[in-house]
């Protein structure tokens, strides 16, 4: 009965554990990121989020697809797990929602009406 017992409590501590994820990092959106908005009246656009993370608060710039700056970020607003991106470019003031969607992908939604993906780019040394 001992064994049945010490089993039953390794499968249910291993069940336990393999569903656990590993606890998030702080600083998990700095980095360099490729978004890309789906669906607007241009096609799909890709930019860039450069995001960094200083003394505790987000700030950072946008990008266009060749990498040149487009603007700056205005604010970084946390909420849970998720984060909302706001700027300014072609005098419209813009704001995109982001979420993790994994360790390296980002799911959101751009003025509540475009859907965003992204994905971060890794440097290679």
């Amino acid at each position: 009965m001992k064994k049945a017992s010490l089993i039953l409590t390794i499968l249910v501590s291993f069940f336990f554990f393999s569903n656990l994820k590993a606890q998030t990092n702080e600083a998990f959106y700095a980095g360099k990121w490729i978004i890309t908005v789906l669906g607007t009246p241009y096609g799909d656009v890709k930019m860039g989020f450069v995001i960094e993370k200083k003394e505790g608060k987000y700030s950072g710039l946008v990008q266009d697809s060749t990498g040149v700056e487009i603007s700056k970020i205005s604010s970084i607003e946390e909420a849970g797990k998720a984060i909302t991106v706001s700027y300014n470019a072609m005098g419209y003031d813009l704001s995109v929602q982001l979420e993790p969607a994994d360790d390296d992908n980002l799911k959101g939604v751009l003025n509540n009406m475009f859907d965003t993906k992204g994905i971060r780019v890794k440097e290679t040394k």
